[in-house]
């Protein structure tokens, strides 16, 4: 991927660093020599990935919370980042039940100082990255396009939802007119990869039951979702951050953007399940329980059709592909392998695909 050469040398903040999906960005953005800034909580207790991918010797890390607009306005006012990749959230669907305010104060108003931040600082380039989730699921079987309802049932997806309106909000009032400034929203699907160690979500849940020799317990099993590895989101991320930075965008086209797998990515909890325990290699009881806690829908897939158009972009990695290169990456884990060298490597095999 030739065109992402652009990010040598370039100030890049990424907020969200710590996370899964932010570690791995930080880390492809080092391979790529940009000068990465992060922005995040400390890792969370049980996260492994930004220690195991030596981040804390590669980018230059700043411990914050999005919500303090204060300290967080003074670091993007001293940086001044050619380019910022807002990843931060609280990005479990579950724990939005358990603490909702705090989701939204995070998802909402957290992202939302990110806006108002780049707007006063006059920040020429934006990923602002959301979720498939922010989508109004009616249960549709066919694939969810950006001009599609937003909304939800659920705190989570509210809240992503509301982020939605927030970029919205600020894009139409105070960007619009701006020729040099560059600002995109993003929707992706469900991403999987090595490293994600997050509780509530189904395949760390698994791979944890794989090693510790529990008991596996899923919950609706028939849910279908659009699974890609998180390189392919992230890819879908810096080919649009390149673009912006080149402005090579009409602004005519409007700044939202999905970045779905394959179709033939489209997988029920239960075949994905099955996949990781037969690559595992080994046997395992699969517990259903009936989820009563709170709501989830049953059918999600987007459509990446504007993104294929407009960006070039288009998913690389089969479903086989997919779950072993996330299934290898936890084995080489639990066995004290070389993390830092095997998703080095996982990097150039996506790259060259």
């Amino acid at each position: 991927m030739k065109k992402l050469q652009i990010y040598k040398n370039l100030k890049v903040i990424v907020t969200g660093s710590t996370g899964f999906k932010g570690s791995w960005l930080c880390f492809w953005l080092s391979a790529l020599n940009a000068k990465v800034v992060g922005i995040a909580f400390k890792p969370e207790k049980g996260s492994v990935i930004f220690k195991k991918l030596k981040l804390d010797k590669k980018i230059r890390q700043i411990y914050l919370d999005i919500n303090n607009f204060k300290k967080l306005n003074e670091v993007i006012k001293r940086e001044k980042p050619d380019i910022i990749f807002h990843l931060a959230a609280q990005s479990i669907v579950s724990f939005s039940y358990l603490q909702p305010l705090t989701t939204m104060t995070t998802n909402v108003m957290g992202s939302t100082n990110i806006l108002e931040s780049v707007r006063v600082n006059k920040i020429k380039n934006l990923v602002y990255i959301t979720s498939d989730k922010c989508y109004l699921n009616d249960n549709r079987k066919t694939a969810y396009f950006e001009r599609d309802v937003l909304g939800g049932e659920d705190p989570y997806s509210i809240s992503k939802a509301c982020a939605e309106l927030a970029f919205q909000t600020y894009n139409n009032s105070f960007f619009n007119n701006e020729q040099n400034l560059s600002y995109a929203t993003t929707r992706a699907g469900n991403v999987i990869g090595g490293g994600d160690m997050k509780k509530d979500r189904i395949v760390p849940d698994v791979i944890k039951s794989l090693q510790n020799r529990t008991e596996l317990t899923i919950r609706n099993p028939k849910a279908t979702r659009p699974w890609q590895h998180v390189l392919e989101t992230l890819s879908g991320y810096l080919t649009l951050g390149n673009l912006l930075i080149n402005k090579k965008l009409s602004y005519s086209i409007k700044p939202n953007w999905n970045f779905g797998p394959s179709p033939s990515n489209c997988k029920t909890v239960f075949y994905v399940v099955n996949k990781i325990i037969s690559l595992w290699g080994v046997n395992k009881k699969i517990n259903i329980v009936k989820n009563k806690k709170f709501k989830e829908s049953k059918f999600l897939i987007l459509s990446s059709q504007k993104a294929k158009k407009e960006l070039g972009w288009h998913p690389r990695l089969t479903f086989e592909e997919t779950v072993k290169m996330t299934v290898d990456w936890y084995k080489l884990f639990f066995a004290n392998g070389e993390m830092e060298k095997l998703s080095r490597r996982q990097i150039d095999f996506f790259s060259h695909k």
